[in-house]
């Protein structure tokens, strides 16, 4: 799956946001990227923020082990995740 890979740090997960929806949930995968619709606005951080919240709650995560490596400003993002392996977020997030 070219969207996400594991390193020795953790599995970097790519991903494509599209806020303003009516719920957060994974859409899909779209090209190279896992899209994610977030209830959240892209203002002031804080779809960013409910991207953390909803990666921590669906793979049942402390949010401390969800980092957004690139992105911050953008749609196209790079998010780390620590304590899972690539095949426990496939199964936990439902893409297959």
């Amino acid at each position: 799956m070219s969207w996400l890979r594991e390193t020795a740090e953790g599995v970097v997960l790519t991903v494509r946001v599209v806020p303003r929806a009516p719920q957060s949930r994974v859409q899909g995968v779209l090209g190279d990227a896992l899209k994610i619709r977030l209830a959240a606005p892209p203002v002031e951080g804080k779809a960013n923020t409910e991207l953390v919240r909803f990666l921590a709650d669906e793979l049942d995560l402390h949010a401390g082990k969800i980092h957004l490596l690139a992105g911050a400003t953008g749609r196209n993002k790079r998010i780390l995740i620590q304590g899972l392996r690539a095949v426990e977020i496939v199964s936990k997030l439902g893409q297959s």
